[in-house]
């Protein structure tokens, strides 16, 4: 099966305060499906005020200038730039994050633009090289995770996206750790490993997080082999069992990104 990005918007709530996303979405959902179901009566002034909450994207934030401008890549075909914040607020960093956007135009210079409701970084993290299966097993973990089909879920700008789920014991007694290791199949380099260490944290409550991993290698071996778009197989070890899936990855072109 392949997994691409989908029409469907994982409504995330957002608090006007533009808090953090904890990681734990299932709560998040929980309120996002209430407020949904009671805004079927909800005037259009309202649903445009709840819409500005709920995360309608997943982008790249490419910083420029030491971070004083930044470019938001959309898709891997798609970016702009933001027309009421100049400043990244990440500084200098190239991050994923959900966003609420919206088309704002083109800008006097012919460029897209997009207004910038809110911004959420999600962790971002490269990609590792493979130790050995048992040296793999024993830094990067054993434990099992879910991998979600959702639009948040998607190989896309350098970077493959993952929206995962497992059991979480008491929040902050144990660091929930997940890895993405490549070159474990000496026959396909495209395909990867998705490894979570739960660090005896075991059993308790399921829930979703996210996470993106830099496929910087992956982008090296298509480009050396001559490819512009590969495909990437993941697998995982889930609370069923091993499982894979298969992503269509277009390999990042970093001349898009200047």
């Amino acid at each position: 099966m392949d997994m691409k990005t989908t029409n469907t918007v994982f409504r995330l709530i957002k608090k006007a305060n533009g808090m953090k996303v904890t990681g734990l979405l299932s709560l998040l959902a929980v309120v996002m499906a209430s407020m949904l179901v009671s805004s079927c009566d909800m005037d259009d002034d309202d649903n445009r005020v709840l819409n500005s909450y709920v995360a309608n994207a997943v982008v790249t934030i490419k910083p420029m200038n030491d971070g004083k401008e930044f470019f938001i890549w959309v898709t891997d075909k798609k970016g702009g730039v933001a027309s009421n914040i100049t400043k990244s607020p990440f500084g200098g960093k190239e991050v994923r994050a959900l966003a609420n956007l919206r088309d704002d135009g083109l800008n006097k210079s012919g460029v897209q633009q997009f207004y910038v409701n809110w911004l959420d970084s999600i962790r971002t993290k490269p990609a590792v090289k493979t130790l050995g299966e048992k040296e793999d097993m024993v830094k990067f973990g054993n434990d099992p995770v879910e991998v979600v089909q959702d639009f948040t879920t998607v190989a896309e700008d350098g970077y493959l996206t993952l929206r995962f789920r497992t059991l979480w014991g008491v929040k902050g007694k144990k660091q929930h750790v997940v890895s993405l290791v490549t070159g474990t199949n000496p026959k396909d380099p495209y395909e990867l490993v998705f490894r979570h260490h739960a660090h005896g944290d075991t059993k308790g409550t399921a829930a979703d997080a996210l996470v993106a991993f830099r496929l910087a290698e992956i982008d090296s071996i298509a480009k050396a082999q001559g490819k512009k778009e590969v495909k990437l197989k993941l697998t995982w070890k889930s609370f069923a069992g091993q499982k894979s899936v298969n992503f269509s990855y277009r390999v990042r072109d970093d001349n898009l990104y200047k």
